[in-house]
């Protein structure tokens, strides 16, 4: 193992950059996706933050794989994608709980699929999945809540996920009908027209807080289509559903990607 790599697995990124232009549901849709344009990431270069000890130590990652760091505080929630290398676009996901004892397996390994330029640092227009240590804050889906306890959004036609880079409302949800959007719809992904991927899918709170215009938009884990991602984690429609009827907000969920 390199001495960079051991540093990367140690200590995943908590805030690097992701995704394309359009979103990473649009492989669902029927149209093919207009080409990515990268865009440059507006301001700063972005700060990093790696999530391990001593900062947020909330009891350590006894039970975790290997190389996954310690999670943020108050977490007794975590989700785990861990891919063989940057270059891989196919890995696994489990669901792990804390308990006194440490972490425990609450969701038995699956496969996924990540995006097809593998995981890394990455920016819109790139079909990278991103490194890192993210919240997961709510939920949306084509089909009516399974059962989950997080904020869950039913969508339709006129649901969003704006990124547009030259728009406020960057890497937002936002309602509207078609035509009548504030943003530049070309450059943003209705939820409700991707198609099976969207069925049910999870929010993961990347490049949220501050939201920086270019770093990445629409982020999620969501149904497998069977068609090569474009920086989302996918993963089969069962295991989607299950993964929601685990989650609990109360518990702080998080996911951590990153390198086995």
């Amino acid at each position: 193992m390199s001495v960079s790599r051991n540093l990367v697995r140690r200590g995943v990124l908590a805030a690097a950059l992701v995704l394309v232009a359009a979103g990473c549901g649009q492989q669902g849709q029927s149209a093919a996706p207009s080409p990515a344009r990268a865009v440059p990431v507006s301001g700063a270069t972005p700060t990093t933050h790696t999530v391990g000890q001593p900062v947020n130590y909330d009891g350590g990652n006894a039970g975790l794989p290997a190389g996954v760091p310690v999670p943020p505080a108050g977490t007794d929630q975590l989700v785990t994608v861990l891919v063989a290398g940057p270059g891989s676009t196919s890995g696994s996901l489990q669901a792990w709980q804390r308990s006194g004892a440490g972490w425990t397996s609450a969701l038995a390994p699956v496969q996924v699929r990540v995006g097809t330029q593998g995981v890394g640092q990455t920016r819109e227009g790139m079909n990278r999945t991103p490194l890192g240590t993210f919240g997961l804050p709510s939920a949306f889906g084509r089909q009516a809540n399974p059962g989950t306890r997080m904020p869950y959004r039913q969508i339709g036609a006129s649901d969003w996920w704006v990124s547009d880079t030259n728009s406020a409302q960057y890497n937002t949800y936002q309602h509207c009908a078609p035509g009548t959007c504030p943003f530049d719809e070309g450059a943003g992904e209705n939820l409700g027209r991707v198609g099976t991927s969207y069925d049910y899918a999870i929010v993961i709170g990347y490049n949220t807080a501050p939201v920086r215009r270019g770093a990445g938009s629409a982020f999620f884990v969501h149904v497998d289509a069977g068609i090569p991602s474009q920086g989302c984690v996918e993963t089969p429609r069962n295991s989607v559903v299950a993964l929601l009827k685990w989650l609990d907000p109360s518990r702080r969920p998080n996911i951590t990607i990153g390198y086995r």
